[in-house]
Formats: C-alpha cells, structure tokens, sequence
C-alpha cells in the first residue's frame, strides 16, 4: 500500500474525526511530514515500540498502541488458551500517557484479560515487580525513558516480569501486523480492570530492604535527588527511609511530574547537564552524593565527593564497577556469597566487571546491549545459577531476582549503602574507584552517539554498517586491528591469521574492532533513537605518578582520535 493509500485510510472511520482531520492537514499542506508519519509501521526494537506521538502508522497513538495491544491480546490468548488471563499495565509521566494507558486498558479488557493498572503514573521496575507478584501472563509499561518530550512507547513484559525477547518479540509483532485496525475494541468493560494497591509497593519496599550486605553508617551520609519530572519523585526517597537512611533532599523545581521536562534540555542522568542543578544543591548542602533518575525510574546517575572534596558525577561503567565490586567483597567478607553465583553485563559494558569477577570466582555472563537480555539470562539460570548483580553501561543496573529489569529505585539503596559503608571506614565511594583502578587497571570506557533523525538518517546508519562490514578499519588509535566480531552474521573474523570463526550468541546488528593493545571499539545503531552508537573501552595501566585525571585525558584523546578515523 502506497503512502497515499495509508494516509487516505486515516481520513474515514474507524478513525475519530480529531484524528481524520490532522491526517487531511497533513495530506493538503505537510508532505514531509506526511512522508515520516506513514513511510513505515513502527517496531519493536532493543526497548519495545517507541516513537513520536502524532497520528500515522510510524507514530505513537491511540490506534497504534490499540493495534499492538489487539496483536497481544491474540497472541497472549495463543500461548494460554484454558487460562483466565491477567496483565499488569503502567506508565510514566510523560504527555497523552495517561489517556493511552486508558485507551489500551480497555483494548485487553474487550478480550476478558483481567487488568491491573496502578493509580497513577509508576516506575518501570515496579511494573515488572507487578507482573510478577501478581502472576500475570504479560505487563506492558507506557514510557519513552529519557527521549525527547514528544516521544512515548510500549514496552511489553512477559510472565517472568522481563521484556520480550525472542522468540516471542517477532511472534507478536507478527500477530500485531496482522491486525486490521477495524479490529480494535477500545469499549472494554471496565469491571475488569483493577486498580493495584499500596501493598504492593510495600512489600517491594521489603525485598529491597533483604538486599542490604552492611547497614553501617546509613544516618550519616547526605543524599541530595533530582526525579527529573519523572515517577521516582516518591517512591525513591520512600524506599531509601524504608532501607534505613534520612530523607535526601529533593531539588523541588525538578520534582514536579511534567511530561515536557521543563527545566533539562534532556531528562537523561547521562548527561551531566541534567543533574547540574543536583551537584549545585549538593555543594551547597555539603551532602555526600547525588542522585538523579529517568522519567521511568529505570535509569540512575550519581555523583560523589572525590578526593579533593568536589562532587564529580561517575558514568555508568564506573558505577556498575564499583557497585559489583562491593557485593562480591562483602558477600565473601561474611559469608553470603552464594557457590552457584553470578553477575552479567552487556557486550558494550565495561570488561572491568569480568575482571572483578574472576577474583571472586564468579561467572560473569555477557549478553546483548539492552536490559532485557540481562533478564533474560536471570530467567535462563533459574534454579541452576544465583543472580547476584548485574549492569549496563547506560546507567542501568540490578540487585536482586524480584524485578527482571534495570531499577533505579534499588540502584539507589545499593549505591546509597555503598557511600555509607565506605565513610564509615575512612574512604568513599571515589576511593573505591581509585582502588578498583589501582588492583585491575584503568578502563576508560567512553559513548560517542551520531543522531541521524527520519528515514535519510536512517539509510545512512545503514550505509554506515554495511561500510564498516565490507572494508573493516585496519588501525585505530595507531593500534593494529587484530579481530572483528559480527553479532549479525555470528563471524569473527582474525585479521592476523586471515581466519573466520562462528559463534553463538543472539544476533544483532553489532560490529565490534579488538586492537592489537587490547582496546574494544563496539559499533551498533541505536534501538530505540535515530542514533549510531560508538563504545570505545581502552585499558590502560595505573602507574605510580599518573593519577585518574591524566588517563582520564590520555583515554579522551585517544577516542577522539578514533572518531576522527572512523567518521
């Protein structure tokens, strides 16, 4: 079906009327942006159906998210045909959240599901603690996570509490594609929806709190948190009082919830302009450590004093680093570091984790970037291995096996706890780096993002992987490449020895250079954003004389150098 065709069907029934007449508008007086709106159907990528809102079948709307909730639903009824299905259902606090949220409610209660909605907006890691504290067969979680202010998604969770993954993804989008939009029931009763109460969250608040490894110290740290207009502004602070430390004081001009995320450029705890108003509260208030969040609560940023009393914020290679560390420390210090354990992070990950790993002989697994395939290896393990911790990179981590994806809110306890522990034996978070850096060497682990917006920008992505395949850089940085991995085609390729060999692991469309001095350069495009993502990891050893600050310098100019060569 032509473009035209598309669009013209949006003019007439079932659509509303609103939704036919913006579609005319565009018809008579926006072709560009008729094009971007109806050139594809949107996908499912590494984080679920995610997109601008706006009427069209690559946008996020009532009809689009009906027409993934009516492909569910089917699909949902296909797996479990003698069963009285449930579905848990959440969203953050992002625009129109609230009325799509009611919108696909009602799509899954026309099929008899029994819905569990929270009363308002809620964190991602509380919708997958939902679907599984309340048994239910799938959840769905309505947030765009720290995109732009007119971006949503969907996120669907299956009965484990984590994300899709194959070979269901593929199985229900296929279903959702087959769905005709004239079958979509937006007049579900309501009696079958039930509105989850506070007990719930208590009872979360509780396993957080069998989480702790040593409550030293927790009255004595100052914690200043920003929720960045997002769903953490309550249960954050809640659940850190309930694990035992004071209330952190809140930057009240960022607590309100507001979906336009009005004072950030970006409600992303990446980037260090989002949590500024956070470090100047923090400098002010002499507090230890900073916290800030995503819209969704999955997502957390820190900062901590270094060693010359500044609050510095650490990216999430070096929080995760840290953070496994003192698990595995204080577990083997007393004696609850369990024999079948183990930890994982993503491809792109610091390899820091692994290192730590092996000290305390523990397996560290690795899986694809995207949190759901940390939850899938949780999943995968069950009753064979003990999930201990685990992160990624972009600032998302887990303690624990209750909740099957990352979780901002327990980050929080766990990091917190960190900071508490380590003043209380004369040190600190920053040192605790420094030490880690000392023991195994210095990573510096850096993200370098291209945004290439619309479908031009996503043609030249492509043409951009498909250049790195066919003529793979020879040196970068100075250093020869000696290996390329293809997690598309599962083929590593030894540049040396002119040798190929498969591999097993799930496909995806990843490249990744290993120099000769042992540095990893990862190229992938964004599930998520109109993005080509460079992860660069470079080690370097920690010599007497040379502090952070100098590798730090010496890794950035060596990154830059690699940009220059591969753009």
């Amino acid at each position: 079906m032509s473009i035209d065709q598309k669009a013209s069907a949006w003019t007439k029934e079932p659509f509303d009327t609103d939704t036919q007449n913006q579609v005319q508008q565009l018809i008579n007086n926006d072709p560009k942006e008729l094009y971007e709106s109806f050139y594809k159907d949107i996908d499912f990528g590494t984080g679920g159906m995610r997109g601008i809102m706006g009427v069209g079948t690559n946008r996020i709307n009532k009809y689009t998210l009906g027409q993934a909730s009516e492909g569910l639903s089917r699909y949902i009824k296909g797996q479990y045909p003698e069963e009285e299905i449930s579905i848990a259902i959440a969203n953050d606090t992002r625009n129109n959240s609230k009325a799509l949220t009611d919108a696909i409610s009602s799509v899954f209660a026309s099929h008899g599901f029994r819905v569990f909605l929270f009363d308002d907006f809620a964190p991602t890691p509380l919708l997958s603690y939902a679907v599984r504290q309340l048994k239910c067969h799938a959840g769905v979680m309505l947030t765009a996570s720290h995109n732009p202010p007119e971006y949503n998604g969907y996120k669907v969770y299956w009965n484990d509490g984590g994300q899709i993954v194959p070979p269901h993804d593929k199985a229900i989008i296929e279903e959702v594609r087959n769905t005709a939009y004239e079958d979509i029931q937006f007049d579900g009763p309501k009696e079958y929806i039930t509105i989850i109460n506070n007990e719930l969250i208590e009872g979360y608040f509780k396993r957080i709190n069998k989480l702790s490894v040593n409550d030293s110290g927790k009255k004595d740290i100052k914690i200043v948190f920003t929720p960045l207009h997002g769903t953490t502004v309550n249960v954050l602070p809640d659940a850190l009082m309930h694990a035992g430390f004071n209330r952190p004081i809140i930057v009240e001009h960022q607590a309100n919830p507001d979906g336009n995320f009005p004072s950030v450029k970006s409600p992303n705890p990446e980037e260090a302009d989002a949590l500024k108003d956070a470090v100047k509260r923090a400098e002010d208030e002499g507090a230890d450590m900073v916290i800030g969040t995503d819209p969704d609560g999955d997502r957390i940023g820190i900062g901590v004093r270094n060693d010359k009393g500044e609050i510095v914020l650490l990216n999430g290679n070096q929080t995760a680093a840290v953070m496994i560390r003192y698990l595995l420390s204080e577990k083997s210090a007393n004696g609850t570091m369990p024999s079948n354990g183990f930890v994982a992070k993503t491809i792109v990950t610091t390899d820091l984790i692994s290192d730590i790993a092996k000290t305390y002989n523990v397996d560290c697994i690795e899986c694809l970037t995207g949190f759901k395939w940390i939850a899938d290896l949780i999943r995968k393990n069950e009753g064979k291995k003990q999930f201990i911790g685990g992160g990624e990179e972009s600032y998302g981590y887990l303690v624990g096996d209750f909740v099957r994806d990352k979780d901002a809110i327990i980050s929080a306890v766990i990091l917190a706890e960190i900071v508490a522990w380590a003043k209380q034996r004369g040190s600190s978070f920053w040192n605790e780096l420094v030490t880690t850096y000392k023991q195994y060497g210095y990573y510096h682990d850096q993200l370098h993002s291209l945004t290439l917006k619309g479908s031009e920008g996503a043609e030249r992505i492509e043409k951009m992987m498909s250049g790195f395949r066919s003529s793979p850089p020879k040196t970068l940085m100075g250093q020869t490449v000696e290996r390329v991995k293809d997690y598309k085609s599962l083929d590593e390729l030894n540049v040396r020895i002119n040798e190929r060999k498969s591999f097993s692991f799930e496909s995806s469309n990843v490249l990744q250079f290993f120099t000769s001095e042992g540095a990893r350069i990862t190229v992938r495009p964004s599930g998520t954003e109109p993005k080509i993502k460079f992860y660069f990891s470079i080690k370097q050893t920690v010599l007497p004389g040379k502090d952070i600050d100098m590798l730090v310098n010496s890794g950035k100019d060596m990154v830059e150098e690699a940009i220059q060569e591969l753009l």
